[in-house]
């Protein structure tokens, strides 16, 4: 793939430089971007609330491009396999771009080579949550309950490989206690299975977990970032009780690479002022997200350092996918 498009930018690089220059003033005409989820998620809705802010500060359509499968691999293949001109962009995702390179054998893009990165959008912490019969009312009493009797407790997650089956497997390690994962094909049925009591827990994506939280159906033990979420401020961090736990869904923009610097910084900069101004913060507050700008190398270095802060948690879980 690198190569292939390598070999056609060397050949149109004579034509292609006045347009390269012109196009410094991106963007010139609609854009899409790729959104590598299902719609109707809180990335799809994160992706839309971004994409509209962009439309109105450029003054043309930011089209979004539903792509879903694999994880988001199947869109993040789309975005790696479009032509480097600017007019294709997508959402740059933890999951397919800092989790994926282990636990999939085999990708049908290389995450090093084949995107430019670009810039943050959002962060986005998990929230763990217990079914109200588990007799643990803070993390020191779950760790004890969990260690007292090892293997016998669950905990469910979306899928292998998802963050809420890396922050589980994090848990497990730095906790010292074992309990079972329970992989689900999507959030739905494991959301269900837990309200259901046929599994004990989950480390859920914050939309979903806090709505339960909030209506009384479940409890809520811990957020996973850094400090405690802003939409649940009585509910501790997790690094309150295991100094060092950190960890949230992202999302920034990528493109395929090859697309020249000004662009990429032009959108970056763009990028900054959509997800700086009043309305789209707050609207992100309002979905458990808060605004994660970066600079385009400060992206690359983001999703770099993830991937190796997660390969070992991946594979120790033994979690693979051919």
């Amino acid at each position: 793939l690198r190569g292939r498009r390598a070999a056609l930018a060397l050949a149109a690089a004579p034509l292609l430089a006045p347009r390269a220059r012109a196009q410094a003033s991106w963007p010139t005409g609609p854009i899409r971007f790729v959104c590598i989820f299902p719609p109707g998620g809180s990335t799809d809705l994160l992706s839309r609330i971004w994409c509209q802010r962009m439309t109105e500060i450029t003054g043309h359509s930011f089209v979004l491009d539903n792509r879903g499968g694999s994880g988001g691999n199947v869109g993040t293949e789309a975005i790696a396999r479009a032509w480097p001109d600017g007019t294709t962009i997508g959402l740059a995702s933890v999951s397919s771009l800092a989790i994926s390179p282990t636990l999939y054998r085999r990708l049908p893009f290389d995450v090093a080579r084949d995107f430019s990165y670009i810039c943050g959008l959002w962060q986005l912490p998990n929230l763990l949550i217990v079914r109200p019969e588990i007799p643990a009312r803070d993390i020191a009493e779950l760790i004890a309950l969990c260690r007292a009797e090892p293997g016998r407790y669950t905990f469910a997650s979306s899928g292998a490989g998802t963050t809420l089956h890396i922050a589980g497997e994090m848990f497990k390690q730095m906790a010292g206690v074992n309990i079972l994962h329970v992989p689900y094909r999507g959030g739905g049925p494991a959301y269900t299975d837990l309200l259901g009591g046929r599994v004990d827990m989950i480390f859920g994506n914050f939309p979903e977990a806090s709505r339960l939280y909030h209506e009384g159906k479940v409890r809520a033990l811990a957020a996973t970032g850094a400090t405690r979420s802003p939409q649940a401020p009585e509910v501790p961090a997790m690094a309150e009780f295991l100094p060092g736990y950190e960890i949230n869904s992202w999302g920034g923009v990528c493109g395929p690479a090859g697309i020249p610097p000004a662009i990429v910084l032009r959108i970056a900069e763009l990028g900054r002022q959509a997800v700086e101004s009043t309305e789209v913060r707050r609207r992100y507050e309002e979905g458990g997200a808060t605004v994660w700008w970066t600079t385009p190398e400060g992206l690359a270095d983001f999703r770099r350092d993830n991937e190796a802060r997660f390969a070992p948690l991946i594979r120790a879980s033994g979690a693979i996918v051919e």
